[in-house]
């Protein structure tokens, strides 16, 4: 077994390191120092953020680690175990199968040793819920040597997470978290693809896949293309935006499409952070004009008009809107609007 540091923080700002949110899922490298490599785990963001926070208590000496005031369980269950005379002797990372090719939340699991005065005991938890509790114990964090040949890359210096970040011509362009508007902005394409972002189901494909599609803006308008001949799963380019103004009303979007394949607009409400293609679609919807969609046609060099429109619900958070791709092909987008009806009023 090779014992593995977590790191969350990159060494240069101290902070989560850009890139290293991919569709809900944020970064953690499970680093072999001695070995000089490293291996990817894909987590969920509050486990993300709750494992954060334990790091954080833990490198300050002195600092209480008040559980209550933490709101973590896996501190409390580590007192609890303390004070029943359990020990944890270490959390082992373990992937679901052999052929996992990367560590995810749904792919991997934490094995907890457990010692006790009538002998060693084990159980098997969720991946973040083990390197929670074991921050919170104090316990080794273990992966086989076996899975590290397999997964692990070779690191060099501080900077472990360089190898797994999501690649600057997939990442969205600045921090859209901190430029997320109430109305849409850059709908026709003068600042390039500013407030614009790539994402969808591609990327849980792993990162071999991560460039299976390219974006660009060209004259007056936006392109998302396949970038190899098989890509994996769907593209959203899409822009977002806050949905208070947009709440309880009717909101049609609609465009001009240039298409290749299975392809259309996009149009979803819901919570925040969720990847578009994925817990937004149930209740969006799309124009794809590709076979076997909501309209179907050949590919066409010709500019046509698309609409879709959707109720916005009254807990929706935000609004996302743009272009879908789905397998080998093109779309092209130019003239967007997003336009709103209230209640009652007709389309």
């Amino acid at each position: 077994m090779t014992i593995v540091r977590i790191v969350l923080a990159d060494p240069r700002t101290g902070g989560p390191p850009d890139g290293g949110a991919v569709n809900g899922r944020h970064l953690i490298v499970l680093a072999d120092d001695t070995g000089h490599r490293a291996v990817p785990l894909w987590l969920p963001g509050l486990d993300f953020k709750l494992l954060w926070s334990l790091l954080d208590a833990a490198s300050v000496p002195g600092t209480p680690r008040d559980a209550a005031q933490a709101g973590v369980v896996e501190e409390t269950a580590a007192r609890l175990l303390q004070a029943a005379g359990v020990a944890v002797t270490a959390v082992d990372i373990e992937p679901a199968a052999e052929d996992v090719p990367e560590l995810r939340s749904d792919t991997a699991a934490a094995r907890i040793g457990l010692a006790t005065a009538a002998g060693a005991g084990q159980v098997t938890v969720s991946a973040g819920y083990g390197l929670k509790l074991a921050v919170a114990a104090g316990a080794p964090v273990r992966v086989a040597d076996a899975v590290m040949d397999r997964l692990a890359v070779p690191v060099y210096g501080e900077d472990v997470h360089a190898p797994f970040l999501l690649p600057s011509a997939v990442r969205p362009p600045g921090d859209p978290g901190q430029r997320q508007s109430f109305e849409p902005r850059n709908m026709t394409f003068t600042d390039g693809l500013d407030r614009w972002e790539l994402a969808g189901s591609f990327l849980d494909a792993g990162r071999p896949h991560w460039r299976d599609y390219s974006r660009a803006a060209a004259d007056q308008s936006a392109i998302l293309a396949s970038a190899v001949p098989e890509p994996a799963g769907s593209a959203v380019l899409f822009q977002e935006i806050y949905a208070d103004d947009y709440r309880g009303r009717t909101v049609t979007f609609r465009g001009q499409l240039r298409t290749a394949g299975q392809a259309g607009l996009h149009l979803a409400a819901g919570r925040p952070g969720y990847p578009p293609g994925e817990h937004l679609r149930d209740r969006g919807g799309s124009s794809l004009t590709g076979p076997g969609s909501s309209l179907t046609g050949p590919a066409s060099g010709d500019w046509t008009w698309h609409e879709v429109t959707l109720p916005v619900p009254d807990d929706a958070g935000v609004i996302r809107f743009g272009i879908s791709l789905a397998g080998p092909g093109r779309v092209e987008l130019r003239n967007p609007e997003l336009s709103t009806a209230r209640p009652g009023t007709p389309e």
